[in-house]
């Protein structure tokens, strides 16, 4: 298979989610991982976040939610921000001191540019090829890694299909690397 692949081993899953915290500490990198796996954006819409999308300066609180237009369909997302998600924001922000306007993932030298494509692509890699088994893991991973893991710990095709935008249960299924999965558990389940 030649397509982005998610993370489907949990082992694997905790060494890459944790890589830029324990391995090789880097907070932006790790927030950014971390947000993209917790929140299933495309790593377009991921990267034009900025901080006060995320923190409210005046009440010096994390938002319980994010409220994102999203590049690819245009359509609004109101999405929940979990603990794991602020606690790494949390680690972040400590590290980094940012202004309101300032890009949630910024360039070391710049915090009112983003970083690009490449270089989230760049950190994905990395942690990927140091901490699990697939070669097809990229920034889109952290989406299909979410959607998996969701559905593995029961969340409804219907659901998910709404949260991805998807138009039917088949493409989530293929998108998802679902399909797969159950034929194979028919395959192992056969004790003839």
């Amino acid at each position: 298979m030649g397509t982005t692949q998610p993370i489907r081993n949990r082992k694997e899953l905790q060494k890459f989610s944790t890589y830029y915290q324990t391995v090789k500490p880097h907070p932006r990198n790790y927030a950014l991982i971390i947000l993209g796996l917790n929140t299933a954006l495309r790593i377009s819409d991921l990267l034009q976040l900025q901080w006060f999308d995320v923190y409210d300066f005046y009440t010096q609180r994390f938002r319980e939610h994010l409220l994102i237009l999203e590049q690819k369909t245009g359509k609004q997302n109101y999405i929940a921000l979990n603990k794991n998600a602020k606690n790494a924001l949390r680690w972040y922000m400590d590290a980094c001191f940012p202004q309101e306007s300032d890009y949630l993932f910024c360039k070391n030298t710049d915090r009112q540019h983003p970083i690009n494509r490449s270089q989230a692509y760049r950190i994905v890699k990395e942690a990927a090829a140091q901490t699990t088994n697939s070669r097809m893991v990229s920034c889109h991973s952290m989406r299909k890694t979410f959607g998996y893991h969701a559905w593995k710990q029961g969340a409804q095709p219907a659901l998910l299909m709404g949260l991805f935008n998807h138009s039917s249960y088949d493409v989530t299924k293929r998108y998802l690397g679902i399909e797969q999965d159950e034929k194979d558990s028919v395959y192992l389940k056969i004790d003839l």
